[in-house]
């Protein structure tokens, strides 16, 4: 009986139980879904490094290309406004020569005219008993004075005046103390101007 019992207890086994086996079983799973995870884990950090470098570069080319198109942008609107300039200078160059060609050419036309009015002045300073005659004449003067005013075109003061040599044309001299110096004391062919323009100069006498 002492034998059969020893021979059970030497080929008897140690019983496992169920939360061992599967605890057994479970290690392999958990340590193959971790290494899943992590692979998991570097495969989408690398793709998200990825990602993010291409975002860089493209962010830095964006960049780029916006700063380009800045310096494009303003070399464009400097030369937009270096022709607006131009034409501006231009345009004011232009009618600045318009206007001046259009004065000489008037000033031109008036001193063609400027003998008659000589001739007219002279004879209303002629003595006549014609009263028709003279006022005639007289009317003709007042006419061509009016055509002058409208050209713009005014006499030049010059009886009484000091003598200006940008207006005057000095042909005689006589010595008068009761007068100042460089006074007009006569006039023998009036003047005429337009604005600045000096069409003729007066011819006169100054004193002193």
């Amino acid at each position: 009986m002492n034998e059969e019992k020893d021979k059970q207890t030497e080929t008897a086994e140690p019983e496992t139980t169920s939360e061992e086996v599967k605890e057994e079983t479970a290690a392999p799973e958990e340590s193959q879904s971790e290494k899943k995870e992590e692979k998991k884990e570097k495969r989408f950090g690398k793709k998200k490094d990825e990602g993010r470098a291409a975002l860089e570069a493209e962010k830095e080319a964006l960049e780029k290309e916006k700063e380009a198109l800045e310096k494009e942008k303003a070399a464009l609107n400097d030369k937009y406004l270096r022709l607006c300039a131009e034409y501006d200078n231009y345009r004011r160059r232009s009618q600045k020569e318009k206007d001046n060609l259009y004065s000489e050419i008037r000033a031109g036309a008036v001193q063609q005219f400027l003998p008659v009015y000589d001739n007219l002045e002279r004879a209303l300073k002629q003595g006549t008993e014609d009263e028709a005659y003279r006022k005639g004449v007289e009317m003709i003067m007042t006419q061509f004075n009016t055509t002058l005013e409208k050209l713009g075109v005014q006499k030049i003061e010059s009886l009484g005046q000091t003598f200006d040599p940008n207006k005057h044309n000095a042909v005689m001299h006589v010595d008068d103390e009761s007068l100042g110096e460089n006074v007009i004391v006569d006039v023998f062919q009036e003047g005429f101007a337009m604005g600045d323009k000096v069409i003729r100069f007066a011819m006169v006498k100054v004193a002193n």
